[in-house]
């Protein structure tokens, strides 16, 4: 076997032990020869590592990274492919968050018109009159006070009858825009306020509205007993489709030269207006915040690992796949979010540094198509 180059060597041993460590701060001192020959290398060997560790990883599926719109590294396994439709769980809030954009730019909605004007047959004469003021704005953003019917009460929920009015018969337990109280009834229900506004089905809309211009296939997922394409879980994209996604949501709503989704709602989407007791992590309307070292990130989050992570000052889109079918298992959340941390956001630095230097950029395999 042939010995290894010496600076690859040094370079290898400088990276993290564990997905936990965090590099070192640079050193004021000047950079030596060496130092300066291995800065080009940095962003490969950093990205040829979070592959590694991906690949450990016995939940993980997919890793997929594109920076600038061009694919940088890109790995499946466990029978996934870029292809291959996967089960994106609760990330589907975000695809149903860019709908309800589509929608208000369309004037077919409000992000603070009461859902009791759209869905009155739900609120009786006895109905609690903070209830008949929750807004769309406020289900999408888990912040209508209402019950969840998440956690433990989703097996009940999902066997009930009627899965809107069984989210909206629970009880308050804040006021309207109080708290962030996680819920996937609550966007179950903006799915059926969808599906009244616009006059389609959830599905056919998104067929029509993100399907059709970003180019991807969405097929039919779970309906309700009343028909409601399920809101906010369940749909199904491929790797390359959630990348394509992202980039639209990276670029501010454009892709392909079209304005997909208004400039204004994914800023808006990514402001924060409640916090997760779970996770500590801030949501928006359908996107989670937080920061990667230095740079704001937002994401799309499924359960089990289904990632979409979005990093605009790195011109960053990653996204990560994991089994979708498993029990919660504690460990595989926190070393996905430590590839992203740990690798894939320094890669990108060090790569856009790279550029800004005027050494030669790695040339990209591929493109998000």
């Amino acid at each position: 076997m042939a010995p290894r180059h010496p600076l690859i060597v040094l370079a290898l041993a400088a990276l993290p032990h564990a997905a936990c460590d965090r590099p070192e701060p640079p050193r004021e001192a000047a950079p030596t020869v060496q130092a300066r020959a291995l800065a080009p290398l940095r962003d490969t060997l950093l990205l040829a590592e979070a592959e590694r560790r991906a690949a450990l990883l016995p939940r993980l599926t997919g890793m997929l990274v594109a920076q600038d719109g061009r694919v940088i590294s890109e790995r499946y396994w466990r029978g996934a492919g870029a292809e291959r439709a996967t089960n994106i769980k609760s990330a589907s809030k975000s695809v149903l968050s860019a709908l309800v954009g589509i929608a208000i730019a369309e004037g077919k909605l409000r992000v603070d018109q009461p859902v009791a004007e759209i869905l009155p047959e739900y609120f009786g004469a006895g109905t609690d009159p903070r209830k008949r003021a929750i807004t769309v704005g406020q289900l999408l953003s888990m912040t209508s006070g209402l019950q969840s019917t998440s956690f433990g009460g989703y097996g009940a929920w999902v066997s009930s009858p009627d899965w809107v009015r069984d989210a909206l018969r629970r009880p308050l337990e804040a006021a309207p825009g109080e708290r962030m109280i996680y819920s996937t009834g609550s966007t179950h229900v903006v799915s059926a306020v969808l599906t009244r506004a616009t006059g389609a089905s959830t599905w056919a809309y998104a067929a029509r509205a993100l399907g059709e211009p970003l180019g991807i296939r969405i097929r039919p997922w779970q309906r309700d007993p009343q028909g409601i394409f399920f809101g906010g879980n369940d749909m199904y994209l491929t790797p390359r489709a959630m990348l394509r996604f992202g980039e639209l949501y990276r670029n501010g709503g454009v892709y392909g030269g079209r304005q997909v989704v208004p400039r204004s709602w994914v800023a808006a989407s990514m402001e924060p207006r409640g916090r997760s007791d779970y996770s500590g992590f801030d949501y928006g309307y359908g996107w989670w915040t937080k920061r990667s070292g230095e740079y704001p990130v937002f994401f799309a989050w499924g359960y089990g690992g289904q990632f979409i992570f979005v990093v605009p000052e790195l011109r960053l889109t990653a996204v990560f796949t994991s089994l979708a079918d498993l029990p919660r298992e504690g460990g595989h959340l926190p070393a996905v979010h430590a590839l992203l941390d740990d690798f894939v956001v320094p890669a990108a630095a060090a790569r856009l540094r790279a550029c800004a230097e005027g050494r030669k950029c790695a040339a990209a395999p591929g493109a998000p198509d």
